[in-house]
């Protein structure tokens, strides 16, 4: 392990005038057998290790500008609190770590979580904290980029420095000690959500990979495969680090945890429904397990004696069926247990056995029985899955119960996203004459005027809006266990201000996804719709769908009545939306195709014709 030699860079940078390049600042050491700090902090203007190494060699301007970034401060302030301290030894992640050494940056990062955990004290600086007392209420205006508290709280590399040292000494802005883990171990689990007994006591405490997953979920790192790559430690994996690949590294962690643990509470994020990303079996980054601090994982054995005496919940009175699938539980029992605890990671899946049963009516859609509780005197969690006969995929829809005892089967729980999809062409060009103009899309925008729906991403929703009459819409576009469909939200409150508003899109998508089932049911049915598109070549994969305005012409005259004439020479109905001209008035306008049309009633006479207004044009 490369440390820094305490008393080494402090009689450097006193004697900055007299000292050589022979001085040797950093040293090597056994982390398990040798006392030394380390620092944790946010890193900003720091100093590397060859700018820390070579200080003395550099010329006098350059060594003077390192000398005076905050990254150099922090180092001659944290080796100065260890000496005091009595260490020799200091570790610093910024320049410790040669990082022009792909495989030195390696073997750190698989480390570090033990080097933290071994390190006697670990310093953590807060560099946005002036006060003289730790923080212990949330502060917005003061840290409004961060949730309420200091920076440091939201980065991914710090969940692992403020869990694996025993010893936590907390920092202002001037190096001004404001508490340590132990006394503010309250507080800190009012930040972190990570419970005190495991701020206190460690990992040991832990119930569940979806529980560590929670607490960074709110976390961020500059790369992205940095969300991969801060967790190695907690979970106890390691694995090569591949900067470039993007999302594939947390994809990665995951699969690792599996084959080391069994833990099967990973397949469990999401599980209010918020984000609703069918699709891949593994999620997409930690933000999707934000609902999961409190799940508990069970080891096969727990599992199958909870099945059996607390078996899931089905709507329909116990069948034979249902009951045979009880006892098979305890005939199994062993087998069920061996088979339960048996994971395969294959090229684009994961071969395991889970308890599955089929939905009413539906022969590719299932709910997956899980081995872990949301709460220990809580139900077995359930997943739902959809099948393409092969593989089976994670899915977010209206489902309702299931009527059918599960029945342990083998499966193969696809981690890629399904490849195939329907791209919609947008045609809205009209609109814009009507005064309209498109706004948000969600849960992704449009790109090009093209909509992808695919098992992923089943709902999009497109809004419009014109501002002088005060009328918006929202327009859905589904793909449901097969089926199309198409539907439309009007709102026409005028008094509304900011028609166009962010979380329309979104209220109309929540208004729409729980009624999926019932609207594609309702275009299978032949129902018509306003929008004009061919919904045979939707299910085939491409299609155009034209968004047009309809104006209905009392938009500007006000509202207008449904009422039907009648001519008295041959009493032909002639239906149409007219408006009285006053209270007192016998006089109606009949509006038609655009164009008014006066009428007037006489006594004894139903309504005939006056005169013709032409039609406005703009």
């Amino acid at each position: 392990m490369l440390v820094l030699s305490v008393q080494a860079v402090l009689d450097r940078d006193r004697g900055v005038d007299e000292a050589t390049s022979r001085i040797k600042v950093f040293g090597e050491i056994d982390d398990k057998t040798v006392k030394y700090a380390i620092l944790s902090h946010r890193w900003q203007d720091e100093v590397d290790y060859s700018e820390m190494k070579n200080l003395m060699e550099m010329e006098e301007a350059e060594r003077e500008k390192v000398r005076q970034r905050n990254g150099y401060k922090k180092i001659l302030e944290s080796c100065k609190r260890a000496l005091r301290d009595g260490f020799g030894w200091m570790w610093v992640d910024a320049c410790c770590i040669d990082q022009r050494s792909s495989a030195e940056v390696s073997e750190a990062i698989n480390s570090m979580y033990r080097f933290y955990a071994n390190s006697t004290s670990c310093y953590v600086y807060l560099h946005d904290v002036d006060s003289q007392s730790f923080p212990t209420e949330q502060n917005l205006e003061r840290f409004s980029k961060h949730r309420g508290w200091p920076e440091w709280f939201s980065r991914g590399w710090t969940l692992q420095e403020l869990i694996a040292p025993e010893d936590v000494q907390f920092f202002n802005k001037e190096w001004t000690l404001i508490g340590d883990k132990r006394n503010l171990a309250d507080t800190l689990e009012k930040i972190t959500r990570i419970p005190k007994d495991i701020l206190i006591s460690g990992l040991d405490c832990v119930r569940s990979a979806a529980q560590i997953m929670s607490w960074a979920s709110d976390r961020e790192t500059t790369r992205e495969e940095d969300q991969a790559y801060s967790l190695l430690g907690l979970f106890g994996v390691h694995m090569p680090m591949v900067y470039g690949e993007g999302r594939s590294a947390f994809r990665r962690l995951q699969l690792e945890i599996i084959r080391l643990s069994n833990d099967y509470s990973l397949f469990a994020w999401d599980p209010e429904g918020r984000i609703r990303r069918s699709g891949s079996i593994l999620a997409d980054d930690p933000s999707y397990f934000r609902d999961c601090g409190g799940i508990w994982n069970m080891d096969p054995k727990w599992f199958v004696q909870r099945m059996r005496d607390h078996p899931p919940a089905v709507t329909s009175r116990i069948t034979p069926s249902n009951a045979i699938q009880s006892v098979l539980l305890t005939v199994r029992g062993r087998a069920l247990i061996a088979e339960l605890s048996t994971c395969s990671i294959a090229s684009g899946g994961l071969q395991i056995s889970l308890p599955i049963a089929p939905y009413p009516g539906s022969l590719s859609l299932f709910k997956a029985t899980l081995g872990c509780v949301s709460s220990l005197v809580g139900p077995l969690m359930t997943i739902d899955l959809v099948s393409d006969s092969a593989h089976y995929y994670r899915y977010f829809g209206p489902t309702g119960p299931t009527t059918t005892f599960p029945r342990v089967k083998r499966l193969f729980l696809s981690y890629h996203q399904r490849e195939l999809y329907r791209r919609l062409k947008l045609d809205d060009r009209t609109v814009s004459y009507y005064g309209f103009k498109r706004g948000d899309a969600f849960p992704c925008a449009i790109l090009e005027d093209s909509i992808k729906l695919s098992l992923s991403n089943d709902l999009t929703i497109v809004t419009y809006a014109n501002d002088k009459a005060g009328v918006r819409f929202a327009v859905g576009f589904g793909y449901y266990l097969g089926s199309a469909w198409t539907y439309i939200i009007c709102d026409e409150r005028r008094s509304q201000t900011g028609m166009l508003r962010e979380s329309y899109a979104k209220e109309a998508y929540d208004a729409m996804w729980s009624r999926q089932a019932d609207l594609a049911r309702i275009m299978s049915d032949g129902a018509t719709t306003d929008i004009n598109s061919d919904s045979a070549s939707f299910i085939r994969g491409n299609c155009t769908v034209n968004i047009d305005i309809v104006p209905c012409t009392g938009c500007c005259y006000g509202p207008l009545a449904l009422k039907t004439s009648t001519a008295n020479w041959n009493s032909i109905e002639a239906p149409g939306p007219m408006r009285e001209a006053g209270p007192s008035s016998p006089r109606y306008a009949l509006h038609i195709d655009g164009s008014k049309v006066q009428l007037l009633r006489f006594p004894g006479i139903e309504i005939i014709t006056l005169q013709q207004i032409p039609r406005m044009t703009r």
